[in-house]
């Protein structure tokens, strides 16, 4: 009988172990190897070619999906199989795109471990059932890192976009860039809004000037609670896992600061104004899904409490063809998309 070798990718060594049980008495599956983070994922997928993967997401180092999308150059006839806590759809669809065989909630392993194995091993797509969803069966056919339109657009408009602004923005330059933050804060200080300003610091220091040279006194903003600027690596670091954007802290430190800055505004209705590049940063970072995965985020919170927002990004780094399919993914979790 012909025995299917697997690596296991998992951090938790307790997971590790549960596999091992899971797997014991089945003489045509043999675990050859484990490792506890994508970078040694990588190591030990190229060293050892195995036939099955078992790769989890949040791994230290170098996050699961990043993993698994070199692991497919490094060894193309391994088949991958997500084994992991993380539930939302839109990272299941991430992974299949990517051109795993299969996703397997940790909380379903008991229970479909070997069903998913035996379903990947067949050649047969392998979804959780508790997230199979219509678009799951279309995804597998679909060619692993395949690049669509270089024209980008957002997504179809949902309930609860009426009147909001979720706005993607490329720019030529760092001056395009701060002219436009600049406007946009400057429009919702006019409506006597509160804004939030999540920059990296030499950002943060060229939009002061810039509005304190058009006359607005952004001290005064700042010691009344109307603008809040925060540096967005600091605000990367009490949301991020793993170098994977963490839903439930990430609801947390963004509700948070929109209380705040509700709170400090005057008018009977106020709507509170964001913009930053946390997302831009994880994508210059070299992490591109975790950069979808935090615009989706921001929309949700954009529906949650009526906030406007503003993500700005270079223009340069989508200019590359390859990464015209990422920049589109990005463009979908948004209400508009513009270039200056």
């Amino acid at each position: 009988m012909p025995v299917t070798r697997i690596l296991v990718v998992d951090d938790f060594l307790q997971w590790q172990r549960l596999v091992q049980v899971l797997l014991e008495g089945r003489e045509d599956l043999k675990i050859i190897a484990a490792a506890t983070d994508g970078l040694a994922a990588l190591q030990k997928a190229e060293e050892l070619q195995p036939d099955l993967i078992l790769m989890d997401i949040g791994l230290p180092r170098l996050n699961g999906i990043e993993a698994a999308r070199q692991i497919r150059r490094l060894s193309p006839n391994s088949r991958i199989l997500f084994c992991s806590q993380e539930s939302s759809l839109e990272v299941v669809e991430e992974a299949l795109r990517l051109g795993a065989q299969g996703f397997l909630t940790k909380s379903d392993a008991a229970s479909e471990l070997l069903l998913s194995v035996q379903a990947v091993l067949q050649g047969r797509q392998y979804v959780s059932r508790r997230l199979a969803f219509p678009a799951a069966s279309a995804l597998v056919t679909e060619q692993p890192n395949r690049l669509r339109s270089e024209e980008p657009s957002p997504r179809p408009a949902r309930k609860g976009d009426a009147g909001r602004v979720h706005e993607v923005a490329s720019y030529r330059d760092t001056v395009s860039f701060v002219d436009a933050f600049a406007r946009f804060v400057e429009a919702a200080l006019q409506a006597g809004n509160p804004v939030i300003v999540l920059a990296t610091e030499t950002h943060r220091a060229s939009l002061q000037k810039r509005l304190q040279e058009r006359g607005w006194d952004i001290a005064a903003a700042i010691q009344q609670g109307n603008y809040l600027a925060l540096d967005a690596e600091e605000a990367l670091s009490t949301f991020m896992v793993n170098d994977w954007p963490d839903q439930a802290r990430f609801f947390k430190v963004a509700g948070d600061l929109i209380v705040r800055a509700v709170k400090a505004a005057k008018g009977a209705h106020p709507r509170v104004a964001a913009c930053g590049e946390c997302a831009p940063i994880l994508w210059e970072r070299g992490k591109p899904y975790a950069a979808i995965q935090l615009e989706h985020l921001w929309d949700e919170i954009g529906r949650r409490y009526e906030v406007d927002i503003l993500c700005g990004y270079l223009l340069s780094g989508f200019r590359r063809r390859e990464n015209s399919y990422i920049f589109e993914r990005i463009c979908a979790e948004h209400t508009a998309v513009s270039s200056q």
